[in-house]
């Protein structure tokens, strides 16, 4: 028996404690209604129906709810991916072994994509090759050339994504029909929708090879005709594709190389600080293609020649003509040939008479240049360098050497019209004043840092300290209150109380039986007053462990 139900009072106005009921007299009222008569005859039907009902509620909870296709179309990997986080989710799902289908219950559907959507999924859209076998039979020809431009579209942004930088990518592609007149004919153009990832951001470069891997994808399509834009709205494809902006680029390449070499070439020389070199450079960024043809003069070669010669007199004419050349050839061409008069013979008679033709072919020279002048040609530069003029100035040698050594960095031309200027003056000493305590870098941190540990004392001053007080307040009042308590019990059992009649065969010692067996409550207190009186220190231990125990209650 414990020391609580040692000391416990006893109440003697309470009834006596009855034991519990047992488990067959809990269901005696019911076993007695089931033994009515009336109810012994409905027992059968009420049965039948209890066995109806358990059938149609199982029938009703084993029956599959119909189920709506969630994705179609979706990659290995984002298929496992959907499936994973609906069953973490605790929705239902399913594979149609046949076509790959993810099905979910119908009245799950919305709240199946919804929860996707949460998390990002499908990371992937549907590739092009699923959406052309998704192609119903008898398509009419609309519809067909939307599907393969919706095919090509996807294929174009998968490949996009493939970029580290790029985490979501959408092309959209708008072609007109093809005229038969080439005028009314307008070239296809693109736009590509980019969602890049935290904090990464693409180059010009970048931009350009997307343009272009756009453009060359789909026929007719030049890289200008390309649009590139990203999740914030911005154009990227503006700067990629500015004139302005490329020739703008290309004359500071080359001012910041002519310059980086014009200060490793003189700092050796001057030393830092005792030089400022400025360059601009002329760049000129058209392109002009020429092509020209010429006919030299004097350059020509014979190539061809046919000379016929004829004699007529008064005897037989001799034979003419180009031996075995056939007889039905086509005339030559005439040629103007001066005829002397025929001889006079003494007699005065013509004996003979002479004809020459003489044709000749020569082909005349020909030469053909084709000249191209491709953009960012140097049409001129232009160099300022500033020395620092110190104690002893440079003489006009030193200066001199120091311009023929500036040209030579620079290839001077000055058939191109190159200048190059230089001059030394004293350099004005700029006293760098220092920054103040607080714009220095380890101000700011050192700031945050101080406030916290001075909120965290304050914190611990009025909030921190107040509660222990009170915690130790509560602690020394408690202590005081079992000491007065252990007192008041000491000093109520100052006086021996008379034992009950029948305790005497013990010999005085009150034990925690004979407390328990007291007849009445006045004689259970004398002997506790007893008990504590033998016994007080086990007594207030007692007496604190049930305090104790109220405490924690």
């Amino acid at each position: 028996m414990s020391n609580a139900q040692a000391l416990a009072p006893l109440d003697t106005s309470s009834p006596a404690q009855l034991p519990a009921p047992g488990i067959g007299e809990r269901f005696a009222p019911l076993r007695q209604f089931t033994r009515q008569p009336a109810v012994q005859r409905a027992l059968p039907a009420i049965a039948t129906t209890s066995a109806i009902g358990i059938a149609a509620l199982a029938w009703f909870l084993t029956q599959a709810a119909p189920q709506a296709p969630l994705f179609s179309g979706l990659d290995d990997s984002d298929k496992a991916a959907v499936a994973e986080a609906l069953q973490s989710s605790g929705i239902a799902h399913e594979i149609d072994p046949a076509t790959g289908a993810l099905t979910v219950d119908a009245d799950k559907l919305h709240q199946a994509r919804m929860t996707l959507a949460g998390q990002g999924l499908p990371r992937a859209q549907p590739t092009g090759d699923s959406m052309i076998a998704a192609l119903p039979m008898g398509s009419s020809r609309a519809i067909e050339g939307e599907t393969l431009r919706g095919a090509r579209e996807a294929d174009l942004a998968r490949t996009i994504e493939a970029i580290d930088a790029v985490k979501n990518a959408r092309v959209h592609i708008a072609a007109a029909e093809p005229s038969l007149f080439v005028r009314e004919d307008k070239p296809a153009t693109a736009s590509v929708m980019l969602t890049l990832q935290n904090g990464r951001t693409l180059s010009d470069g970048q931009v350009q090879a997307i343009r272009f891997l756009v453009a060359s994808s789909v026929p007719g399509m030049n890289a200008e005709q390309v649009s590139v834009i990203d999740q914030r709205g911005a154009l990227l494809s503006d700067s990629a594709t500015s004139s302005d902006m490329k020739a703008f680029q290309l004359q500071t390449q080359i001012e910041d190389r002519f310059r980086a070499a014009l200060d490793t070439l003189l700092r050796p020389m001057l030393g830092a600080g005792n030089f400022s070199v400025e360059v601009h450079a002329d760049v000129d960024m058209s392109e002009s293609q020429a092509t020209r043809e010429s006919f030299p003069e004097n350059d020509r070669a014979l190539t061809r020649e046919q000379i016929t010669r004829s004699v007529s007199g008064q005897g037989t004419p001799p034979a003419v003509g180009i031996p075995g050349a056939l007889s039905n050839q086509p005339p030559q061409a005439t040629t103007v040939v001066d005829q002397a008069p025929a001889p006079v013979a003494a007699g005065g008679g013509t004996e003979t008479q002479s004809n020459e033709n003489a044709s000749r072919a020569y082909e005349v020279g020909r030469e053909i240049s084709v000249t191209h002048q491709p953009q960012g040609r140097l049409r001129r530069v232009s160099v300022a360098v500033a020395l620092n003029q110190g104690q002893k100035a440079l003489t006009q040698a030193d200066l001199a050497k120091i311009d023929a050594l500036v040209k030579g960095a620079v290839g001077f031309d000055e058939a191109r019209g190159d200048t190059v200027a230089i001059n030394q003056r004293p350099f004005v000493k700029v006293e760098e004043t220092p920054p103040a305590f607080y714009e220095e870098s380890w101000f700011l941190p050192l700031v945050k840092q101080g406030g916290a540990i001075l909120a965290a004392l304050l914190a611990f001053l009025f909030i921190g300290r107040p509660l222990i007080k009170a915690a130790k307040e509560r602690a020394r009042a408690r202590a005081e209150r079992e000491s007065a308590l252990e007192e008041s019990l000491l000093a109520a059992t100052e006086t021996r109380p008379a034992l009950p009649s029948g305790n005497s065969d013990n010999g005085g010692e009150i034990t925690l039986e004979m407390i328990e067996a007291a007849p009445s409550y006045e004689d259970r207190a004398n002997l506790v007053r007893a008990f504590v009186r033998q016994d007080s220190e086990r007594a207030a231990l007692v007496v604190r462990q049930l305090m104790q125990e109220g405490a924690r209650a």
